[in-house]
């Protein structure tokens, strides 16, 4: 098997100099990578995740899947530019969608309704017509996924992705006449030219299963790469190409021996770690050119596939964020970007006084879709777009062996070369922005006006600030905590992340998977722990993933503290802190500290206002106090002069920040952190990863972090070894909610079993009223400040 590997060197030797104009503007996201999208846009809605060209190739449907409204789009794509026909409402929605043969009809997955709706095209609009029904609706779990017909129109094929199966359904009875046990989550289907085989992705797995639709029986399964999602077949039925999400690569199955004949690194550099994520394939009319959407490098890699077995890289191509599919029609390329163009302010916050208002901006449905249309670049052309590509891609090989940094900086650059911190504690808690705790803090970019928690509740974490440094522009990766706690341990969030946690957070159903209790979240190397075992370093949890921990064989399966509880809002933090104490004292006595300790403080998440639990701002106060004793009881122990911790919120979702929603309060403390010190540099979820890491000796665990700046500018190689003393709580921990007024009644509904099975937009206002009174509006956010166009910016690494 013959593995492609992409370069920079191959990419630009294709064509001349670059022949259209450049971009105007390069916006640069909050996780420092950069977007030039090319060609004009469309607004699409809510997570685009799929496309489907019609039959006559003059329509392009879109199923819209993300945690606000669901969608299904019909444009007319016959001309030159691309005309909204029709836009539906559907109740729920996912990755599922298909034009009939005679695309007088239009078909597409239910999601957690366990049905496929089916709809008419008449006069140009969609009229829904009728529905095949699975299963009743969630909580039954089947989850329609990705779906295809017979060539006659007259059988459906779906499968699903919760109970892992193929449903083969007759379209006239509206039947279910076979189901057949998948052995994996499935993404989509796709039948042969010849309508005899049918090729199912095991999205858990990595392999096709094939289908004969003679037979009724699954005949053989096609080894992949890990997480298949899309596929694409030629013509000729020869051919099929799989998407593989979790390793940067695409699979070309030779079906005449069911063997792959050769798998394209989709990544722009050789041997990179997980963070391209190939999601959507096309091929050009004649077969010869592949078009890979590659979601988190947020572009799409070129290949000519004329020879199976011998293909070539030919460049990349900028898109927008995250995209999700591609389709081509004639010299026409079509994306959808999942998450539009930018990372947008929301000036109308949440209204504590409204339910949902349509326009509200709430980060879990703030980027909406953009549909990109261009034609297919010359080669001259494709060297400059690809220029283009590599210049938006903070990541290279180069930063991933040798990061950013300054000599004699307790910050190694190279992994492997000393530091004098030889103990890391990570500390996450839980979704809030920078505002809402320092909001207050002098000589940081704050606004006090949206400080929920200032001094008086956390004096322990501005006490910490002021004396270590306050960071004042340091954003998380994550939108939610469900991607947030996979950002915040692997420096990445697999497909299966990214492309579900909308759905449940929307209220349309789906477990909360988000936290090592689903194999098929995971990385395909694993969380922070693993990379630890393979790297040979000494690592213990302290409540961070127990569910991970619970599972036999798992990286913290032995290695973790079982006496320390999960996420459980009704035991406080200082108790937790108490159990860690205990555990802490033994290991020191032994001389066995672990060299990377991770632990999970999350009651400043809060319970909301409902009665009898505690006040918010008594469990921030909590959550504080339990931090500040940490620091007390580290500093006063034989290691604190070999130590550093960083404490983090797994996400920003709860709460109004003026700069940006994904802002959020970041601590580090160290002897060798500088001291009573302001930063101003931007630093990420990735970027603190990053920085343990080249403490502990460890190489980046996904492009995100290899491409992230280090935050040695925190420290100095002069230590102050004085020891940190707790300030005690100045509110009381042990305040109630007792009223039954308006923020009660609406706490009374949220599920605060998991960190966000709620409403969080809802969440955040009770939270406000909460803290500033009943009849105190909340404030709308000015967000998007930072955001910088980076056109005449000096992107030079000043290493």
């Amino acid at each position: 098997m013959v593995r492609l590997y992409t370069s920079l060197l191959c990419a630009l030797t294709v064509g001349a100099v670059w022949a259209q104009p450049a971009p105007t503007q390069r916006v640069q996201l909050p996780n420092g990578w950069s977007l030039t999208p090319t060609g004009s846009s469309v607004p699409l809605g809510d997570l685009p995740l799929n496309m489907v060209v019609s039959p006559d190739q003059k329509r392009l449907a879109v199923t819209n899947n993300g945690q606000s409204k669901h969608t299904i789009q019909l444009f007319d794509v016959s001309g030159t530019s691309t005309r909204q026909l029709a836009s539906l409402e559907i109740p729920k929605a996912w990755v599922g969608i298909r034009f009939s043969p005679d695309g007088k009809r239009l078909y597409a997955s239910g999601g957690n309704d366990n049905r496929v709706m089916v709809y008419e095209i008449a006069d140009n609009q969609l009229v829904k017509a009728d529905s095949i029904t699975l299963g009743k609706p969630w909580p039954n779990r089947i989850s329609v996924a990705g779906l295809d017909l017979s060539r006659d129109g007259k059988t459906l094929y779906t499968v699903t992705k919760d109970d892992s199966a193929l449903y083969v359904c007759n379209v006239a009875t509206r039947q279910i006449e076979k189901r057949i046990q998948l052995p994996h989550e499935a993404y989509t289907c796709l039948l042969s030219p010849s309508g005899h085989e049918l090729y199912i992705t095991l999205w858990g797995g990595a392999g096709v299963q094939v289908y004969d639709t003679k037979t009724g029986q699954i005949s053989a399964r096609i080894t992949t790469g890990d997480h298949p999602n899309d596929m694409v077949l030629t013509k000729s039925g020869k051919y099929l190409f799989t998407a593989n999400a979790n390793d940067n690569s695409v699979s070309i199955i030779d079906l005449s021996t069911r063997r792959v004949v050769e798998a394209l690194n989709t990544a722009l550099y050789p041997d990179a770690p997980a963070g391209s994520t190939p999601n959507g394939l096309a091929l050009t009319p004649d077969g010869k050119t592949l078009l890979v959407a590659n979601a988190d490098n947020n572009c799409l890699a070129v290949f000519d596939v004329s020879k199976p077995g011998k293909s070539r890289s030919l460049g990349f191509i900028p898109t927008g964020w995250y995209p999700t599919a591609v389709k081509v029609i004639g010299k026409k390329i079509l994306v959808s970007n999942g998450k539009g163009m930018t990372s947008l302010a929301n000036p109308k916050g949440p209204d504590p006084f409204k339910r949902r208002e349509e326009d509200t901006q709430y980060i879990g449905a703030l980027f909406k879709g953009t549909l990109s249309t261009f034609t297919m670049p010359s080669a001259a052309q494709l060297t400059g777009l690809t220029r283009q590509v590599y210049a938006n891609t903070p990541y290279s090989k180069e930063k991933e062996k040798l990061a950013a940094g300054e000599p004699n900086n307790p910050i190694p650059r190279r992994v492997g070369d000393p530091s004098p911190i030889k103990y890391v504690f990570y500390i996450i808690k839980e979704n809030r922005t920078y505002d809402q705790v320092f909001g207050d803090m002098p000589g940081g970019n704050g606004d006090s006006s949206l400080c929920l928690f200032p001094e008086k509740v956390t004096p322990n974490q501005h006490a910490l600030a002021r004396e270590f440094g306050l960071l004042d522009n340091f954003y998380v990766d994550a939108e939610v905590s469900a991607d947030g706690h996979n950002w915040s341990t692997a420096a990445y969030a697999p497909d299966y992340v990214e492309k579900t946690w909308p759905t449940s957070y929307g209220g349309r159903g789906g477990t909360y998977d988000y936290e090592g209790s689903r194999p098929v979240a995971f990385p395909k190397k694993g969380f922070i722990w693993d990379h630890c075992k393979q790297a040979g370093i000494s690592y213990r949890g302290y409540g961070e993933f127990a569910a991970y921990a619970r599972r036999r064989g798992s990286a913290l399966d032995g290695r973790f503290c079982h006496q320390y509880p999960d996420y459980d809002l009704k035991i406080k933090d200082i108790d937790r802190v108490e159990i860690w104490k205990r555990d802490f004292d033994s290991l020191v006595t032994a001389n066995a500290v672990p060299r990377f300790n991770s632990l999970r403080l999350g009651n400043n998440h809060t319970a909301g206002a409902r009665i009898g639990q505690l006040t918010p701002t008594a469990m921030v106060a909590d959550n504080d106090l339990a931090v500040g004793r940490f620091i007390e009881h580290l500093s006063n122990s034989p290691i604190w002069k070999e130590s550093a911790v960083f404490i983090l919120e797994d996400d920003a979702q709860n709460g109004a920040d003026h700069v940006d929603a994904h802002r959020s309060p970041a601590l580090v403390i160290s002897p060798y952190a500088k001291r009573r010190h302001i930063e101003h540099t931007m630093y990420s979820t990735s970027a603190m990863l990053r920085t343990m890491e080249l403490i502990l000796g460890m190489p980046p665990m996904s492009q995100y972090d290899a491409a992230a700046r280090p935050m040695f500018a925190l420290f100095t190689n002069t230590p102050d070894f004085t020891p940190y003393k707790h300030i005690p709580a100045q509110v009381d921990l042990s305040a109630k909610n007792t009223a039954m007024n308006e923020p009660a009644r609406r706490s009374e509904k949220f599920d605060l079993r998991h960190a966000d099975t709620l409403d969080d937009h809802e969440f955040n206002a009770v939270i406000w009223m909460a803290v500033r009174g009943e009849n105190s509006p909340v404030p709308a956010p000015r967000r998007g400040a930072w955001l910088r166009i980076a056109e005449k910016e000096d992107d030079g690494d000043d290493d």
